[in-house]
């Protein structure tokens, strides 16, 4: 009987040189007609990706709670910061997301991010990416959890406890992570973007017209904010830096496309996407409301608006979390399961594995969305701990040990040898400046009682 070895794409290919004296580690052998079926459906499943649904996916993940800090964050950095961050970060994210898109390219094995740490440090980098990656996508679904809290709240006038309404954001982000495949939620994403366009847009329409309304200009500042602490300054710019997070699921996607190398449509549309999209959003409303401006940025719209508007965002918040619950759920499945059939999730085992694991994700976030209840923060704690990696140290760190060849100092390499280490350099920064703002910040919002306690039914202010 001719023996069947399992590649690193999870398909099965027959080997006919094998016999059972020469097995290896993870191969599989005596595998049924049932199962090598099965195998075959499932790994087709997983690879029906192109750049342009890529780039839908990448627009589901990517635009959503990001936009939504950005008029905040202008008026704390004023807006000639704020527009220079907006943009000059967005580059830097596309050619971070290239180097990405060339190590995928390069080791076509690496499933997720933090197979990519392995190439870094072995098995610690295995490992520690893969706690980051993690906790980076748990932290991401809490997030949306909250500001589903809160549109809700928005919504009916703080119609019901709070927790109640963390409970059904969590039910309804939950439901929508259930499908396991990226080109499915595709599909969802031409909703999402509407959804997204359309909240941003009511959102500067409104407070374009309040203030023409109003009759006199608002009082935003092309400069920084009187007195602005160093906490409260780095905490804009981590918002900003959470805005372009994108990188951190990348090689979970590329993993699914029929055609990777056309990753690089992907990103460029998307990071340009993302640069004007933010930049506009977080110009234009800060330059009607003013100083007062709110976060999450539907807040600043007036009373109704602000109604109309976070109902119009329900979509973006739930799709836009769920696949961060999708990508972190598809990672630990796949590692429990990487030598099994269950992992294509096509199978009773698969299934009930599968629901049971994105239940727990989504109570973790849950808590986490209930422990840390104020946005802007809660956005910080994410970009200064995770993104800092996953977009800018980590890839910097990649091509250096990946990607270049040669030395660093030839002609070939000098320029992009700077601008790697420049990368590295600001990704540390956010890393070890954003944490002790996030920390400060929380503490001091506590400690004023500012914002609202943890785990209770008090409204959000």
């Amino acid at each position: 009987m001719d023996n069947k070895e399992k590649r690193l794409d999870g398909s099965l290919q027959l080997s006919h040189d094998v016999t059972p004296n020469s097995e290896e580690v993870g191969q599989v052998t005596d595998v049924t007609g049932f199962e090598a079926a099965k195998a075959a459906t499932g790994s087709a499943h997983f690879n029906r990706l192109g750049w342009k649904r890529l780039t839908i996916v990448l627009i589901v993940e990517a635009i959503a709670l990001g936009s939504l800090s950005m008029p905040s964050a202008f008026a704390t950095l004023g807006m000639v910061a704020g527009v220079i961050l907006s943009v000059g970060i967005g580059f830097i994210a596309i050619y971070t997301s290239y180097v990405v898109g060339q190590v995928k390219l390069k080791y076509p094995e690496i499933h997720h991010y933090a197979d990519a740490g392995r190439l870094i440090a072995g098995r610690f980098g295995y490992e520690l990416v893969s706690v980051m990656f993690v906790l980076q996508l748990i932290f991401l679904v809490g997030s949306h959890c909250l500001t589903g809290t809160i549109a809700f709240l928005n919504i009916t006038n703080n119609g019901a406890c709070s927790l109640v309404f963390g409970v059904v954001s969590a039910i309804i982000l939950l439901l929508l992570a259930v499908p396991p495949s990226f080109a499915e939620v595709a599909i969802l994403g031409y909703i999402d973007f509407v959804s997204i366009m359309a909240a941003i847009g009511v959102t500067i329409i409104a407070t374009g017209i309040q203030r023409t309304d109003a009759g006199v200009s608002s009082n935003w500042s092309a400069w920084p904010e009187e007195n602005v602490t160093f906490s409260k300054a780095f905490i804009a710019i981590t918002n900003i830096v959470f805005a372009y997070s994108f990188a951190v699921c990348q090689f979970s996607f590329m993993d699914e496309m029929h055609t990777p190398k056309h990753f690089v449509k992907s990103i460029w549309a998307l990071g340009l996407i993302e640069i004007v999209i933010y930049t506009l959003t977080g110009a234009l409303i800060y330059s009607f409301v003013g100083m007062d401006v709110k976060s999450p940025a539907l807040l600043s719209a007036g009373s109704l608006v602000s109604k109309v508007a976070f109902g119009i965002a329900l979509p973006v918040i739930f799709i836009s979390g769920s696949i961060n619950t999708t990508v972190v759920a598809r990672y630990i499945h796949g590692r429990i399961y990487k030598n099994s059939l269950t992992r294509f999730i096509n199978t009773t085992k698969g299934w009930t594995s599968w629901l049971v694991l994105i239940t727990v994700i989504t109570i973790i976030a849950w808590v986490i969305a209930e422990a840390i209840p104020f946005f802007s923060d809660l956005l910080s704690i994410c970009s200064s701990l995770f993104i800092s990696g996953f977009t800018f140290y980590l890839p910097a760190l990649l091509w250096f040990m990946v990607i270049k060849e040669g030395k660093w100092y030839s002609k070939d390499n000098l320029w992009l040898s700077v601008l790697n280490g420049l990368v590295f350099i600001i990704g540390i920064v956010v890393l070890v400046g954003g944490t002790y703002s996030s920390i400060v910040d929380i503490i001091d919002g506590y400690t004023k009682g500012n914002v609202r306690g943890a785990f209770t039914c008090a409204p959000f202010e």
